[in-house]
């Protein structure tokens, strides 16, 4: 008993580590990683796609030869305005510019150019994307993402361990609600306030899709609990809302998140437009 409790574990805790470097490297605000040429000459670069706090945001392009020039080209997204050229200072080896502070939610889409002599290149194929947002406290934000990594390692211990008819599946299921609601629902919105100025924009106040997949995940969870009163077997129930839990939480963060409209000057959530 105690060896398969053992191996219930690692496979718990190797699903929930898998799971958030899938979501953490397909995230919208995951730095873009860029490989170019220009010339004879191989340039890697990572462009930031979210900033918190004061100040703009800088862009660092590496590029060793004192030749090549660069310049980058920015606008606000979503928008029909022209596009703005903001040129490249050279420190030491690295070309930097400093794209202008937005307000929270307000994104700007740009595009780096490079140039030497006649040879230029630009990138990425399609403009990058940055969303701004306020300073969030790490008394916050720390235990939100500690509660809610935990959520996910205690919602895939219990579903494997109704998967087997194990004896622990109530405790596991209470504690990943218990993580759930105060990750989810306590932290969570404080986060977002700082983030961005509102406590919930999920449902039904809007198509915030963090929101949406944790209010999703909640109600799958109270669904499990209320399955498995009076000491129920409930164990199917238990393996979907761990399911459903896993498959809502590859859906990248922050997707469909907050969005300055900058004809109305407002936040909105949903997909993009």
């Amino acid at each position: 008993m105690k060896k398969r409790s053992w191996l219930l574990w690692f496979l718990a805790i190797l699903i929930t580590l898998l799971a958030a470097r899938y979501q953490r490297a397909t995230g919208p605000t995951h730095p873009f990683r860029v490989k170019v040429k220009l010339g004879d000459r191989e340039i890697k670069c990572a462009l930031p796609r979210s900033h918190g706090g004061p100040g703009g945001q800088e862009v660092r392009i590496l590029v060793p030869d004192t030749a090549v020039t660069g310049q980058i080209a920015w606008k606000h997204y979503p928008s029909n305005e022209s596009w703005q050229l903001l040129p490249m200072q050279r420190r030491g080896d690295t070309l930097v510019a400093v794209l202008p502070h937005q307000p929270p939610a307000g994104k700007l889409q740009y595009e780096v150019k490079l140039r030497d002599g006649s040879t230029s290149v630009t990138f990425p194929e399609k403009p990058a994307i940055i969303r701004f947002k306020g300073h969030v406290p790490l008394a916050v934000l720390v235990p939100h993402i500690l509660a809610m990594f935990l959520f996910m390692l205690f919602s895939n211990r219990a579903g494997l361990e109704a998967l087997v008819n194990g004896p622990a599946t109530r405790s596991y299921s209470f504690i990943a609600v218990a993580l759930l609601v105060v990750g989810g629902f306590v932290l969570g919105p404080a986060v977002q306030y700082f983030a961005f100025g509102q406590w919930w924009t999920g449902i039904p106040f809007g198509w915030d899709l963090t929101d949406n997949k944790t209010l999703i995940a909640l109600v799958f969870w109270l669904w499990a609990l209320w399955s498995l009163r009076g000491r129920r077997n409930a164990r199917w129930q238990v393996v979907l809302a761990s399911l459903v839990t896993l498959v809502i939480f590859l859906i990248p963060h922050s997707a469909w998140g907050s969005q300055l409209d900058w004809e109305k000057l407002e936040t909105t959530t949903g997909p993009p437009k």
